[in-house]
């Protein structure tokens, strides 16, 4: 019995180390389009650095790639407020709605039915926050999250892996300009 075309998944994707395992878990189940969308990253050098680098996984793991708009001011009004918060607080679980909406929004307006996100490969990530965030939007938007906690069975391990393989940059900070703050 033969079987039908892959459902198509809208992968937002933070940064191209995170895509490689995620595009290589997803690619069994899905028809995948990558979706670089992150106003958050500072300064705007390395944001063309990471698109980029994107660029370059899409080429050679072979998925299309969807640029998103860089708002970054934008992204500074979002998280007005919580620019004191710690790294991997409330600042951050908006910088995850804005992007996981926008990634909705995007995949509802090419009639794509599922969307997920690579965030939740980092171990530095709030999966749980990431899902609960991912279902609501699912809820207004219409279109079905995917929530896979993809650090789990060494996603994070794979990255790493694959990046190198790859020859890709690692950056060592997760984006925004607050994140780049020494940790107490």
């Amino acid at each position: 019995m033969k079987e039908g075309p892959l459902k198509k998944i809208l992968l937002h994707i933070c940064c191209a180390p995170d895509a490689t395992a995620v595009v290589e878990r997803l690619s069994s189940k899905f028809s995948v389009t990558g979706f670089f969308y992150n106003p958050c990253i500072w300064p705007e050098e390395e944001y063309i650095k990471r698109l980029n680098e994107t660029k370059k996984v899409a080429e050679i793991m072979g998925f299309h790639l969807i640029e998103g708009e860089y708002e970054v001011n934008k992204w500074e009004e979002k998280i007005r407020g919580l620019e004191d918060e710690p790294e991997g607080g409330k600042r951050c679980f908006e910088c995850y709605l804005m992007r996981l909406d926008k990634t909705a929004e995007v995949a509802k307006g090419n009639g794509i039915e599922v969307f997920t996100t690579t965030l939740s490969i980092s171990p530095h990530k709030n999966f749980d926050k990431i899902l609960e965030i991912g279902k609501n939007i699912e809820k207004i938007k219409g279109v079905q999250f995917y929530g896979e906690n993809f650090k789990k069975m060494d996603g994070f391990k794979r990255s790493v892996e694959l990046s190198k393989s790859f020859g890709l940059y690692r950056q060592r900070y997760c984006g925004c300009k607050y994140s780049l703050r020494k940790k107490p």
